[in-house]
């Protein structure tokens, strides 16, 4: 009885391709060859994603689950540069940990230091300037050092006035040069940067960036197995089917095309799967970055999945099922030939 039902549906599916190699003679003699053509491609293609869907719907555990070690392993890294994203965030901007402290001269009155101040943030690579006058520096000073009644009972205020100036982007090279355009500024004493923390910082941001390039190459090949790994399978439940296909006259695209429609839909379903992943983790661990911030006065919270990255995450999803398919279909479409 199966081998009734396998030799029905093998007839079945040399007529069906049969009918599809012949359909274009059909038509009318008036009728353009280009349409003819394009017709029949169209059908073909339709056919193909019909029956790659009914075959993925037949299987909706299976289906699921891998679409699910799909998504688990495009979220990792895509989790990760959205944390590094959000971490850049936190307490302002990195820029603010590399700001250059112009120190001025004691002659230097709060108008020059006002004027001076306009001047520097006109330039291009800063992306602010602060004033801090003599004044307010004491009294930040008598807050902090906690001498608040020994500095009372000084002659005059030591301090200098300051200009606190925050970059455009944390470069070393370019903060150095920087640091020194500003320290030859009149009235300017001494220009000073940490640049020991502004390497400290670029080191970690590198580094972060790095492991997760390194971690993204590594989750694509890992989905390229699986993904060609699942069409491998599907291949061989087909093997049969496939013969009879080009025993009739079947070309290698013909064959490919409903498993390329398979890893796209694949990628598909797994790209959503990740984008929903990903957003409810931030928005799960949002709340327990928003009360520890609370502790600290902060009102930080973490960002969601913007739109532009999670369209990205799918059209990439799609295009990595695609990819593993064809590799898998290519490799074994030799071994497919009718015996």
């Amino acid at each position: 009885m199966s081998a009734e039902r396998k030799s029905d549906s093998n007839k079945s599916t040399a007529e069906r391709v049969g009918g599809a190699l012949k359909k274009p003679a059909q038509h009318g003699v008036d009728e353009p060859e280009f349409k003819v053509l394009f017709h029949a491609w169209l059908e073909s293609h339709r056919a193909s994603l019909v029956d790659s869907v009914s075959r993925l719907l037949k299987q909706p555990i299976g289906s699921f689950f891998t679409c699910l070690v799909m998504a688990v392993a495009l979220s990792l890294p895509m989790g990760l540069a959205l944390l590094l994203d959000n971490v850049e965030r936190l307490g302002g901007s990195w820029q603010r940990a590399a700001q250059i402290s112009l120190f001025m001269q004691l002659e230097v009155d709060a108008a020059a230091g006002a004027e001076l101040r306009d001047e520097v943030a006109a330039m291009p690579d800063v992306a602010e300037a602060q004033w801090i006058s003599r004044e307010q520096a004491l009294e930040e000073f008598q807050q902090l050092s906690g001498l608040g009644e020994a500095l009372k009972e000084l002659p005059e205020n030591p301090l200098p006035g300051v200009i606190l100036v925050t970059p455009e982007e944390v470069d070393k090279d370019k903060l150095e040069a920087l640091r020194q355009q500003l320290a030859g500024l009149p009235g300017v004493q001494q220009a000073q940067l940490d640049l020991l923390w502004v390497e400290r910082l670029t080191a970690i941001l590198k580094l972060g960036d790095r492991f997760v390039f390194g971690l993204t190459l590594l989750l694509v090949a890992t989905l390229l197995l699986v993904i060609g790994n699942t069409i491998r399978l599907h291949i061989e439940n087909r093997r049969t089917e496939i013969e009879v296909v080009k025993l009739v006259g079947g070309t290698d695209g013909y064959v490919r095309r409903p498993f390329l429609y398979m890893g796209a839909l694949y990628g598909l379903g797994a790209g959503l799967i990740a984008w929903l992943l990903l957003a409810y983790g931030l928005g799960w661990l949002n709340e327990a970055v928003v009360r520890l911030a609370g502790l600290y006065g902060s009102d930080f919270g973490l960002g969601g999945v913007p739109a532009g990255d999670g369209l990205s995450l799918v059209v990439g999803a799609v295009l990595l099922g695609y990819i593993g398919a064809w590799l898998a279909v290519a490799r074994h479409l030799s071994e497919l030939a009718p015996r």
